[in-house]
Formats: structure tokens, C-alpha cells, sequence
């Protein structure tokens, strides 16, 4: 029992430490920290431990623990995840829809909620598009310098 506590142990402290996006690759990891397991086995450790997957924003997924998906991501993951999906965004009175790629609305609305920017109350997503809230009196021209000073790159960056 104390083997598979310390695997156990081993596979939580390699799905925090990397974006682990398959079976084979954590095998490899357990490996070389002298796990010798089977893919049978880490399959069964999996479920033990209730790994999910979430989507990266970019038709990937990869490994998570439970209650740690709002941790697993740096700002500057979710601002990459904002520009792979982004295409344009317009304002009325205190909202603004922002247009993304097919399938990018769920990222980009999470990403938005992560890095907590203090004019948005918060978001809606559909496939393509993503709603934003805006607080009572909040400044728009904070929202438009986030977009174009962090998610909006000139040419050539």
C-alpha cells in the first residue's frame, strides 16, 4: 500500500508540474521517477484519484486534479488563450461582445474571468461569442486598453 500511496503521490505531483496531455506521456514521467506501472494501472490510479481533462483553448486537453483547474494557468497562459481565440469586440451602454474563432467563446470567457479585470462583473459564452458585464460606472476605455494593449499584438510581434 505504501508503493501505490507514494505512485498516488507521484502522479499528482507530476500533473501539477506539467501540462501532462496523455496517458503515455504520464507513463514516461512515472518511469523515470521508478514508478514500473502499467497502463492498466495508472488508468485505475486515474480514476482513484479523479483526474479530468480540460481543454487548453486549442483543440488540446490536458490532465487536471480536482479543484485545481483555477490554479493550473498563469496569466499569461489565459492572455494566450484571449489571443488564440479572439477576432474583434464592440460595446453598448454597459456590455461588449467579443467575437472569437468557433468553439473559443468557453476559453476566452474563462481566461477573461481568471486574469479578473475590475470593470467586468462578468461573462457570458456561446460558441463564437462571448458577452461581457460590465460594473455600474465602470471606465470602457479600461476594458479597450486591455484588449489592445494585451490581446491585440501589431504586426510582427
Amino acid at each position: 500500500m505504501k508503493d501505490r500511496d507514494a505512485r498516488l503521490n507521484n502522479i499528482k505531483k507530476i500533473i501539477r508540474d506539467k501540462r501532462i496531455d496523455c496517458q503515455e506521456v504520464l507513463l514516461e514521467e512515472l518511469h523515470k521517477e521508478g514508478h514500473g506501472v502499467t497502463q492498466a494501472t495508472l488508468s485505475r490510479d486515474l480514476k482513484a484519484l479523479r483526474v479530468g481533462k480540460v481543454s487548453d483553448g486549442n483543440k488540446g486537453y490536458y490532465y487536471t486534479l480536482p479543484g485545481d483547474t483555477q490554479f493550473t494557468a498563469t496569466e499569461k497562459d489565459y492572455l494566450q488563450d484571449v489571443q488564440r481565440g479572439f477576432i474583434s469586440y464592440d460595446f453598448s451602454h454597459n456590455t461588449c461582445v467579443v467575437n472569437t474563432q468557433p468553439g473559443h467563446a468557453n476559453s476566452v470567457a474563462l481566461a477573461i474571468d481568471q486574469i479578473n479585470i475590475h470593470e467586468i462583473l462578468g461573462t457570458i459564452a456561446g460558441d463564437d461569442t462571448v458577452f461581457l458585464v460590465l460594473k455600474e460606472g465602470a471606465d470602457r476605455a479600461n476594458v479597450h486598453a486591455f484588449f489592445k494593449g494585451r490581446i491585440i499584438k501589431p504586426k510582427g510581434e
